[in-house]
């Protein structure tokens, strides 16, 4: 799986990254020694040290032991995570609204870990379509839960500031699982939810048929 491959150490090039902004900024018509520009390189290093930190999320360390026994089985749900991502097309960000819910099968997460792991696969890289499902392979690895279902409405910039420019488009990808699935009560029931405590007023009509 992608999360167990991260690299998990606390090294990163910053100068190294540095160096190959003080190349590029002469080929965008700057001058990478005028005072504006002249730290410019080193922050980007670590800019993208902030902005790529799920690379080196340690997993385990993440959950920290925080999957419980219960015999709870209705809807748990967390709506309105936000996270911020960059599209590995134009390294140009993405942002909005993670919304996930799911029907435990034994066991619960703590509350804490579910925002900790859409944070974990969203600062990388990534395409909206595959940190969906990333969310969704790895609640469902340590769950197994009855039924999940992550939902994600996002913002990006590569087709709001650049390309088609329409800055009132906003892109949902969805991963639905198990009971969420194929249960038409269970499936109205958190669509339900998810328009009423988080999601757009257009979102049900996104999500599809029930």
């Amino acid at each position: 799986m992608p999360w167990e491959r991260a690299p998990v150490d606390d090294q990163w090039p910053v100068e190294a990254i540095a160096e190959h902004i003080r190349g590029l900024l002469p080929l965008l018509g700057e001058d990478p020694t005028r005072e504006g520009l002249r730290d410019t390189p080193t922050r980007v290093g670590r800019m993208f040290a902030e902005l790529t930190s799920g690379y080196r999320v340690d997993p385990q360390r993440l959950l920290n032991d925080a999957i419980f026994a219960s015999d709870y089985d209705g809807l748990v749900g967390v709506h309105s995570i936000e996270f911020y991502s960059l599209c590995e097309h134009h390294m140009l960000p993405f942002f909005g609204v993670a919304h996930v819910a799911y029907v435990p099968n034994g066991k619960v997460i703590g509350l804490s870990k579910i925002p900790r792991v859409v944070e974990m696969f969203a600062r990388r890289l990534q395409v909206q379509e595959r940190l969906t499902r990333q969310i969704a392979d790895f609640l469902t690895q340590v769950l197994a839960p009855k039924g999940l279902a992550v939902v994600l409405e996002g913002a990006h910039l590569c087709a709001i500031m650049r390309g088609v420019r329409k800055s009132q488009a906003r892109m949902v990808t969805q991963e639905v699982r198990g009971v969420l699935a194929t249960d038409a009560t269970l499936r109205r029931e958190w669509q339900t939810w998810l328009v009423a405590r988080g999601g757009s007023t257009n979102l049900l009509a996104a999500l599809g048929p029930e």
